[in-house]
């Protein structure tokens, strides 16, 4: 694919919290530790110290979590290297979307595997694992359970409950895989194979990027879980998470930057089987909101000892969570997640943990032979790609036009006539300057009218090309989403099975730009 980019800040996609943090905004630099840059993974290194009881713990949970599944030499490795001190973990992580959900999700990961590529060139000394964090806990069902190809939506219903990573793929899943059946094997291997909606993402995670030696980590795992006790009962007891994150928040907000999440006193989820429901204190103890399940301060002491899987960290402690738990250095992630992190430094700093190098996605716009087709009979660049149609329409059916439909020159002499008129005719009768604006403001409404009707031909003229340029915005930003945010990876895979090898080649996580690439 041909390979074009854009500055992030023309593309109208980012927001200005976004932007300031990837060019370097001095006021934002105290609530991160290290500059996105190659050069500060030296000191990245150097700063994480990562116990080797926690690299065996890691390392047994990994064989385990991958039973059943033909590894192969490159993730085998990996995992294999991880018991190595001198082995580090570059990570983004992600919902179990079905069939990968919008196009992203595949950018997340390459980006991921292209920086540990990088960084073994720059560091030759050190080993660096990329891995997909796959976020099995979370239990907003509705975010994951479709995906959109071809302007259609295919939507699996289910009525199950809990953690989505443990839903079962059963009856109800069966007859929506039949609606997909032009699926590459890759994803009928991995859904037919499976029981649970987390064992098929690994699958057919692993069956996409396997041989890049991608890691798959589920961190609902009680062997995992146990590493994380300290900050359960600190949360549950001491609220400090809330505390730090809070304090983060308000200084973030005083310097104009709004929050991107929003911590509570207890940042823990009660999971077990389809439960996954908030805790809250209570004067005798604490309660699992709606449900009739509650614990003394006593049993849920024991309960964390016993079985800390049973609690699952929120969007304020997972970050917290992933780093206490795996080396390491960099995470990866779209424009919100990146600065949402910007909110939790200080709740790493109390409980030790590195904080490490915050990352944005590569962002990417691939655009077929169509679009480049219609692109090329409207002189577009990819710069001019960017943007809101109707708005984009307006001002070009204005300078296209083949006569004056704005009438500006006819209003302004209508109104001035009426106006001098309506002075001469106030020396004979007060009231007819009045009667005369009224007839002014009648004029001008008639000539609104013919000016819209003049606007309405002219679009009717230059119908072909307004039809060419609505294609091009529709393909850019499908339903007004752009498309790496709604189009699956289907839209191009199919045709292309070579996709996810031509975002290896042209993917590059530490230039931050958006990514034009056109297809063949």
């Amino acid at each position: 694919m041909e390979k074009q980019t854009v500055a992030l800040r023309k593309t109208g996609q980012f927001s200005g919290f976004f932007l300031d943090y990837i060019e370097g905004k001095e006021c934002l630099k105290p609530f991160y530790s290290h500059l996105p840059k190659l050069e500060s993974f030296g000191d990245a290194i150097s700063a994480k110290k990562f116990p080797q009881e926690r690299r065996n713990v890691l390392h047994e949970a990994l064989i385990k979590q991958y039973q059943g599944i033909e590894q192969g030499e490159e993730v085998s490795g990996n995992i294999q290297s991880l018991l190595d001190g001198k082995t580090f973990t570059v990570i983004t992580g992600h919902q179990l979307n079905l069939f990968t959900g919008p196009l992203y999700f595949i950018y997340k990961i390459v980006s991921t595997i292209n920086l540990a590529k990088k960084l073994k060139a720059a560091y030759p000394e050190y080993h660096f694992v990329p891995v997909y964090w796959m976020a099995t806990e979370d239990h907003d069902f509705d975010e994951i359970n479709y995906f959109k190809l071809d302007g259609k939506k295919y939507q699996w219903k289910s009525d199950q409950t809990g953690a989505v990573g443990d839903f079962k793929l059963d009856s109800s899943f069966q007859e929506f895989l039949k609606e997909v059946h032009f699926a590459p094997e890759v994803f009928k291997k991995a859904y037919t194979s499976s029981k649970t909606l987390a064992e098929a993402v690994r699958k057919y995670v692993h069956g996409l990027f396997g041989e890049q030696g991608l890691v798959v980590v589920d961190g609902n795992d009680a062997q995992l879980k146990s590493l994380f006790s300290k900050v359960i009962l600190e949360d549950l007891f001491a609220h400090t998470p809330y505390k730090k994150a809070t304090e983060a928040s308000d200084k973030l907000e005083s310097l104009g930057y709004k929050s991107q999440i929003f911590p509570r006193e207890i940042n823990l989820f009660y999971l077990d089987k389809g439960i996954r429901e908030r805790i809250e204190r209570t004067s005798s103890g604490f309660q699992v909101l709606n449900t009739d399940i509650s614990f003394s301060e006593e049993e849920i002491k024991t309960l964390v000892q016993s079985y800390p899987e049973r609690f699952s960290p929120n969007v304020v402690l997972r970050p917290l969570y992933q780093e206490m738990i795996l080396p390491n250095l960099a995470y990866l992630g779209g424009p919100a997640e990146v600065v949402y992190w910007l909110q939790l430094k200080e709740v790493f700093a109390h409980f030790e943990a590195p904080f490490p190098i915050l990352l944005p996605r590569n962002f990417a716009l691939i655009l077929d032979s169509l679009t480049q087709k219609k692109m090329d009979q409207m002189n577009f660049g990819v710069e001019d790609v960017f943007g809101e149609f109707d708005s984009w329409k307006k001002e070009y059916v204005r300078d296209h036009a083949s006569v004056d439909f704005s009438l500006k020159v006819e209003k302004e002499a209508v109104a001035g006539l009426f106006e001098k008129k309506g002075k001469e005719a106030s020396s004979l009768e007060k009231s007819l300057e009045m009667a005369f604006e009224a007839g002014k403001v009648r004029s001008l409404k008639i000539l609104d009218q013919m000016s819209a009707k003049l606007r309405k031909a002219e679009e009717r003229r230059q119908e072909v090309d307004l039809e060419r340029a609505r294609y091009i915005f529709e393909a850019v930003a499908p339903g007004g989403s752009p498309q790496e945010r709604s189009v699956n990876m289907m839209q191009f895979y199919l045709g292309n099975p070579s996709l996810i090898s031509e975002l290896l080649e042209v993917f590059d996580p530490l230039t931050f730009e958006m990514i034009v690439l056109k297809s063949k």
